[in-house]
Parts: C-alpha cells; structure tokens; sequence
C-alpha cells in the first residue's frame, strides 16, 4: 500500500517510571517475555462499545475478536467466520464459526452471543444503525452456523461486521452483551489473543495483558486487522506515562519497548538514540477534528459554527499538532484525502483565507450575547491538546468568552457524553483526532452523522445529510459519488465539525523488536521481543 506521507534521568523522573513498572508478583515469577509499551492515552473505560475512545478500541483489539475484519488492501475477510455464504437473492447470509474459539472463562463462542453482540453494537455505531434497519432476522441454526436474513438486498452487511474503528463489532458473551448499550459493561470477557488481568489494571498507571493460550490464530499471515494473530510474548503491560520527556527517557533507557504516539519536538531527539527505531506505521494518517455540541448554545446557532470554519486555518493546527510539514498536510474534504471520495467541492469557507471581519459579522448575526464558551481540553494528549490551545486563542479574536478547562483525556471522554448545560457541568467544544480508514465514505463517518440524538458525542441533527447518507447505501457507484459530494457541500453548510488537516504521529520502538504491524490501529500481536 502507498503512504500518504512519507541519557541520565532526573530523580523526579526516575521515581515515575520506577512507580509504573514495579513488576508484579506474577510477573517476578514469570521466565516469559514481557512487552511494556506507552499507550496513546489512559485507559479508563474498558466499553468499546458504550465509547469511541480509541484507547478503549485498542484495549478491545487485545481481549475481543471480531466476526469479519479489514485487511491492508481494505478488504473484508473472515475472522471467527469459517466460511458464509449468500443465497441467491441476496436475503440470508449463513455464517459458520471456525472451530476452537473460546471466551477466557473457557465456554464456546455460540452464535446467540454473535447475535446478541451484534444487536448491541449496532444501537451505539453509525454504520451498525444502518445495519440493523436493513436486518430483519437473525438466528441460530446449530452450535456453530447462525443466518442472517436482510429486508432487501444489503451489500453492505458484511462491510459493517468487518468495520476497522470505532465501534468496532466485538464478539462477547450474550449474557454481557445483553447489557444495555448506554451503560458500560462490568464484566470482561473476551474470546480474542489476549486476557486482560483486571486486578491490576490501575488507572492512570497501567494495565496488564497476558497471553490467552487458548486462542486459536487463523493460518494467513496477519494484515491490519484480519489474519493470524499469534501472540510471541508472555504479557503485555500499557504504561501509562503522560509526560512526554520521562516517556522518552523510559525508551531511551530500555525501561519501556514502544511507545505509540511521539510528540513532533521528540522526534529529533529519539532519532538520534542508536536502539531506537522510529517509525511512521499509519498508512493513512489522522484528522484533526474541532466538534461542536449542536444541543447547547451558541453553538446550537450555525452561524456560529460556520464563523469558527471562517477563521480556521488548517496549517496553523497542522503545525501545533505535528511539527515538520512533512509530517502533516491541509485537507480540505471530510473524506480521507488521498482516497476516492476525497473533494474540495463546497469546502471555500475553510480553504479561503482567513476572513475575521466575515467571521465577526457572523456572529453578530447569530445574536451571540457573551455566554461562555467551554472547550474541554485534555493535556496529557497531545493531538487534543495543541488544537484546544490554538482554538481557544482564535476564539478569543472572535470576541468569545472562552472557557478552557483542563482535563486528562480519561476525563474527557467520559465528560462529552454529557447533553446537561454549561452550568451543570456541560460542554461547547472538545477536539479529537480520527484515523483516515474511518473517515473514507460517509457509512464510517462518525461527525458526518446528522441523527440528532442517535448522532456521535455533539448530536448534530440534519435530516437532508441523513437522507442523503441513507440512499448512498443501496446506490451503485457511480451514483456513491455524487452523493458523498452532495454530504460534503452540506457538511460545509451546516458545519458538524471543522476538519483542522490531516497528518501522522510517529511511533517509536526499540530495535530489540520485530514484527511491528504497519496499520491505522496499534496491534501488538506477531510482535517479537528478541
């Protein structure tokens, strides 16, 4: 595949990371081999369904699998899928499970907890909505085969169960499937190549993984998220160091082996260290995104979001987010530039040159009376954080009374699931990043979405992007195309989010690794620790 882009420690430092990975008592017993690796973030929600956090994502990748998944060339292949076939006029879909696959408290992965999962996952994911509009029955057949029999002829359906990103499909048992889908699960049971220790997961520190020697890797070789998972290390431990120059000083001295997203004033620095590697593993890169809550004002007014879009410029994020222009890119389309859907058509109020007065005059129209404005703000993450600080300042040229509050990240995506005003702890503004394999049409598009209530975390409602996005589905290609376009000029209208450009964030590893899977998702299976 193409890319898109081509020392002593402190005390004070030294005492965080002697903190982080003081080994466990299984691990001081253990002769096998550890993996410790920096995360993107804090895990603090263990739901990948109720969240999109991708740190929750990647944790999910690690204790669940998936029915279908993608590979490197975009392709969906079969998963815990043995084989399926379609009938004849495209209604059933009969699914048969590979043999061996088990949860991690050693019971079989039945079709009814397929189903169940499924039914779960698609009342929360964007494209799984669709999905389930279009399902009109699922049931098992015997212990292992399960049929799915759609309303019309829906080739999107197995697409959906192979999504990449958030939300991902992730097979659980029924009974915690079961669990209503706007509440967080309590229990963690997979059936995927890793086991998570709950015991030791500690919040703003670390979380523990250990091999699940009773999974079953498929034969093919891995690619993205598809083929054979097979696990070469004993355990894994997400460490959790939010400062970036104690991060980097853990690899440096070998106290870590990877570390996942750098900070672009690091890079030089690790670069120049002889046992590190580092390395671009995202083919497409990432968009920044500024996401406004539509429930709350001002932002409720879209005069207001669209003089925001009048006086965003892309390379000024670019640059606060990734730092060397070779790292980043301008991007002005909601698809993933680079890929087929992507267009400049509509996009002349955030390509233009910055136009104040008109952002201004905006304003004025909406009848914005000086109500605060929060942006919620996340400094131990980097990509949330730099954009935060660079909204809040244009903001303020605007007039705005701007509020930004400091949170961690863990914070922060639990807070933006919050529909309660600014005074009861509600929110105007949170910045994000999205990976470019889920930004590619508008099925995977979470900020395209314009289902009010159903919509991702800001709750956009636009029936015309709705109705538009629900005819792409069944339309044949050529017809696609014309309708993303139209999504896109809407989009630009009604202004859900502003894209802030698109770049990558290196990551870093010691060359005492090997197997390290080049993907939009941190994968850390077929790693080898020599």
């Amino acid at each position: 595949m193409k890319r898109l882009f081509g020392s002593v420690l402190p005390a004070a430092v030294a005492a965080v990371i002697a903190t982080a990975l003081v080994p466990s008592a299984a691990t001081a017993q253990s002769s096998g081999k550890t993996l410790r690796f920096i995360p993107e973030a804090d895990l603090r929600v263990l739901d990948p369904i109720w969240t999109t956090a991708y740190i929750t994502r990647n944790y999910g990748y690690m204790v669940y699998d998936t029915l279908f998944a993608m590979d490197e060339n975009f392709k969906v292949q079969p998963q815990m899928v043995d084989k399926y076939t379609v009938s004849g006029d495209g209604l059933i879909y009969t699914l048969t499970l590979r043999d061996g696959l088990k949860f991690h408290d050693g019971t079989p992965v039945r079709p009814a907890d397929c189903i169940a999962s499924i039914e779960r996952w698609s009342k929360r994911d964007g494209f799984g909505q669709k999905t389930a509009e279009m399902i009109a029955e699922m049931k098992a057949v015997d212990d292992k085969t399960f049929t799915i029999r759609v309303k019309q002829p829906y080739p999107s359906l197995i697409p959906s169960l192979g999504k990449l990103s958030s939300n991902v499909p992730f097979i659980m048992p029924e009974r915690v499937a079961k669990t209503d889908p706007f509440k967080q699960i309590t229990e963690v049971i997979g059936s995927g190549p890793f086991k998570f220790v709950k015991d030791e997961w500690v919040p703003g520190n670390k979380a523990v993984f250990v091999k699940n020697a009773d999974y079953v890797p498929r034969k093919e070789p891995p690619s993205w998220a598809a083929g054979g998972k097979v696990v070469k290390v004993d355990r894994v431990e997400w460490v959790y160091i939010p400062d970036p120059a104690t991060a980097a000083a853990a690899i440096t001295a070998g106290e870590v082996d990877m570390w996942q997203q750098l900070p672009p004033d690091l890079v030089p620095v690790l670069q120049r260290s002889p046992d590190v590697v580092v390395q671009n593993v995202d083919p497409l890169g990432s968009h920044g995104i500024l996401r406004f809550n539509h429930l709350q004002p001002p932002f409720d007014n879209p005069k207001m979001r669209q003089a925001v879009m009048q006086i965003v410029d892309q390379k000024e994020y670019m640059a606060a987010v990734a730092g060397d222009q070779k790292n980043w890119r301008t991007c002005y389309s909601v698809y993933t530039c680079g890929t087929p859907l992507s267009t400049e058509i509509g996009a002349d109020r955030l390509k233009g040159p910055r136009d104040l007065a008109k952002a201004k005059e905006l304003v004025k129209e909406a009848g914005y009376k000086g109500e605060k404005v929060v942006i919620l703000d996340a400094t131990d993450q980097p990509i949330v954080h730099s954009q935060a600080l660079v909204t809040a300042e244009l903001l303020k040229t605007l007039g705005l009374n701007v509020d930004l509050q400091a949170n961690d990240w863990g914070t922060l995506i639990t807070r933006r699931a919050s529909k309660e005003p600014i005074d009861k702890g509600g929110w105007n503004i949170f910045h994000t990043w999205i990976i470019g394999a889920d930004l590619t049409d508008p099925a995977l598009s979470l900020p395209l979405r314009g289902a009010g209530d159903a919509s991702w975390f800001g709750w956009p409602k636009n029936p015309k992007i709705e109705q538009l996005r629900d005819a792409w589905f069944t339309a044949p290609a050529d017809e696609q195309k014309k309708l993303s376009d139209q999504i896109q000029v809407e989009a630009f209208e009604a202004v859900p989010y502003v894209p802030t450009g698109q770049f990558v964030i290196p990551t870093a590893y010691r060359k005492s690794l090997s197997g390290v899977i080049v993907a939009p998702v941190a994968f850390l299976w077929n790693i080898e620790k020599h």
